[in-house]
């Protein structure tokens, strides 16, 4: 049968309503109390946290149940701490192994975030600079207009400016074509879409030009920049951007596709990984709280708070592209950054990107106003994908932010 999703997200009114229903036993901490990956010893939590943990849980099983996604793995952070991991589901289908929060996905498009903070953080060391032109470092990037070409910065790159028209040869991506070959002999034949910083346009291979651009400034590949500079910093023990590295981890979960007789699983596409800042991170729930906690400001002696907000600035307008949360915000409160969209909720500012690569979704969020953030990675694409994030900051507006006022 084909699954469909009934899940709708639940209006806050409702939510506080029902608090008064619930037993005392609904305040109690959750079942995996969070702790920092350096051991330190968890505090207790909070009774609203612990509601919020509880009352996210349960939503996201009955999803679970209502779509048939088959695993997917789920992480919060408030206030610099890991509040709550858990797996859900299956790694692959038809086998007893369950998801844990170790269990690693592939994230998709949440890799564009990482290349926007690693660009940051060797921005801050004096290396380049955000309006340092792309040529300057990468003298081999070619566009149909060479004098826009020469202009193209680094800025450019991250926030999807370029001119080029949108989703500009992710098909050949996906066809087994290099970056170079990509850049050097099908980027000169794109009719540009508009001047460079004028147009909001999606992009995987452009966006990928920042990894030549690091290399020219570091002398360094961007595999190796985005380990030393971020996993090892972050502590995400089993996160990598290759596929040999995938490939050979026992706790991984497969991909899975819904097909009109159920859940189809295959296998591990090498496809992106040698595009690794638009779609190769591998991670796990635990290795992305451990990322959560660096963009909320854990880890200022590597990255501090005027790198993050640089990062995290609206760059452009997204208008035209309606597909991010369209019941959730307006069409004109979404924005593009270094890397990552800013969707504006009222007063609440949220840093976020999706992601979909090889049957794997990918959703993260946060709040630096309010120190909260989630993050979901799934195995298969299903309804809960799109309302796992809207749901978990109506709860949190619901059972913490009205009880704290």
């Amino acid at each position: 049968m084909q699954y469909r999703s009934s899940i709708r997200l639940i209006p806050p009114a409702i939510i506080v309503l029902c608090l008064c229903m619930l037993p005392d036993c609904a305040y109690a901490p959750a079942s995996e109390p969070y702790q920092k990956w350096t051991d330190q010893p968890a505090r207790t939590l909070s009774p609203e946290i612990a509601q919020l943990i509880q009352s996210y849980d349960r939503f996201f099983q009955e999803g679970m149940t209502q779509t048939g996604t088959p695993g997917a793995a789920v992480v919060m952070v408030k206030d610099g701490e890991i509040i709550f991991t858990k797996g859900y589901g299956l790694r692959e289908t038809g086998k007893p192994d369950s998801v844990d929060a170790h269990t690693v996905f592939r994230i998709g498009s949440l890799s564009k975030g990482f290349a926007g903070v690693l660009t940051g953080m060797i921005t801050h060391t004096g290396k380049l600079h955000w309006d340092d032109p792309v040529q300057q470092f990468y003298p081999e990037f070619a566009l149909s207009d060479p004098k826009q070409a020469k202009r193209v910065a680094v800025r450019h790159i991250l926030s999807q400016t370029t001119g080029l028209p949108y989703h500009a040869f992710t098909n050949l991506i996906e066809q087994g074509y290099s970056l170079s070959t990509i850049v050097q002999q099908y980027f000169p034949k794109a009719r540009l879409s508009a001047k460079e910083g004028a147009f909001y346009s999606y992009q995987n291979a452009a966006f990928c030009v920042i990894e030549e651009v690091l290399r020219g400034a570091t002398q360094l590949p961007y595999p190796t920049l985005l380990q030393q500079h971020i996993f090892n910093t972050c502590g995400m023990e089993t996160a990598s951007c290759d596929y040999a590295s995938m490939a050979a981890c026992t706790n991984k979960a497969l991909p899975h596709f819904s097909t009109g007789y159920g859940w189809r699983k295959e296998p591990v596409s090498p496809h992106y990984y040698d595009f690794a800042a638009a779609g190769g991170v591998n991670a796990s729930a635990t290795d992305m709280g451990k990322w959560l906690q660096m963009l909320l400001g854990g880890f200022p002696e590597f990255v501090d708070h005027t790198t993050l907000d640089e990062v995290f600035a609206p760059v452009i307008k997204t208008s035209k592209e309606r597909r991010i949360f369209p019941h959730w915000i307006g069409r004109d409160d979404a924005s593009y950054a270094m890397g990552w969209r800013v969707l504006q909720r009222g007063p609440d500012t949220y840093l976020y990107h999706g992601g979909y690569v090889n049957g794997y979704r990918g959703e993260i969020a946060f709040n630096r106003k309010e120190n909260v953030g989630i993050c979901i990675l799934f195995n298969g694409s299903s309804g809960l994908c799109s309302q796992s994030v809207p749901q978990f900051f109506e709860l949190y507006d619901a059972l913490v932010r009205v009880r704290a006022h």
